[in-house]
């Protein structure tokens, strides 16, 4: 474990972080089911609807299926491509077991899944992190079976709207995708066992204490992942 202060952050490698959502821009819809973006193009689209997703080889969080909450970051790709074949598709992301990565140089920045069995990375907004120059969230989720293809957010015209839309309506991957019906482990999401603010798990029997922040007056928790304290005391 790390600490720095001015605020302060914190990386956890133990198992108490299996309760952790990813908190900002929204909530999930159902247990760990979130709305999420992934941009594409036309082509591509009809085989992702067709066939599922396919995880990418590499990228900067690792191997998988990249997407964000934010679907700003989605328009921007594929990067490169004229935006009359650009695709963006709302999904349904069952995120499971969710590992924060919010800084460059992170020690779990690719071995999330393969050696702590994490099942998405979240990068937040604005973290700073030089790869993401945007500060637009991205997240990389390893296993595609926990992504549903829930409808077209952008298409160049109608007419591929109507086509992206039919093909969904028949998709096989229609329903019982997204691993909506799967363990996750871990606390509920429902925040049974979990501590409000910090998001980590606490049982009824060792309930965390929270505080104010001498500086700025947040109502923080010392096991918080991080705190930058907006108050020139604080830095």
């Amino acid at each position: 474990m790390s600490v720095s202060y001015n605020g302060w952050e914190v990386v956890y490698d133990d198992e108490s972080t299996l309760g952790v959502e990813l908190t900002e821009a929204q909530t999930p819809k159902d247990g760990k089911t979130y709305t999420m973006y992934h941009g594409t193009t036309v082509q591509t689209a009809r085989l992702i609807i067709a066939n599922g997703f396919r995880q990418s080889p590499d990228g900067m969080l690792g191997a998988g299926v990249y997407v964000s909450r934010d679907q700003k970051k989605a328009e921007r790709y594929p990067l490169g491509a004229h935006v009359a074949a650009r695709v963006v598709l709302t999904l349904d992301v069952d995120v499971g077991r969710v590992k924060r990565i919010d800084k460059d140089g992170h020690p779990m920045q690719k071995s999330w899944h393969t050696q702590h069995k994490y099942d998405t990375a979240w990068v937040p907004p604005n973290c700073g992190m030089k790869a993401v120059p945007s500060g637009l969230e991205e997240d990389c989720v390893f296993d595609p079976q926990r992504i549903r293809v829930a409808g077209v957010a952008l298409a160049p015209d109608s007419i591929v709207l109507a086509e992206l839309r039919r093909l969904i309506g028949q998709s096989p991957h229609r329903s019982g995708g997204g691993g909506a019906g799967r363990s996750s482990g871990g606390g509920a999401a429902g925040g049974r066992g979990v501590c409000a603010v910090c998001n980590r798990k606490s049982p009824p029997s060792n309930t965390h204490t929270l505080q104010q922040c001498w500086g700025c007056g947040q109502k923080i928790c010392t096991f918080m992942v991080k705190h930058v304290c907006s108050a020139s005391l604080c830095g």
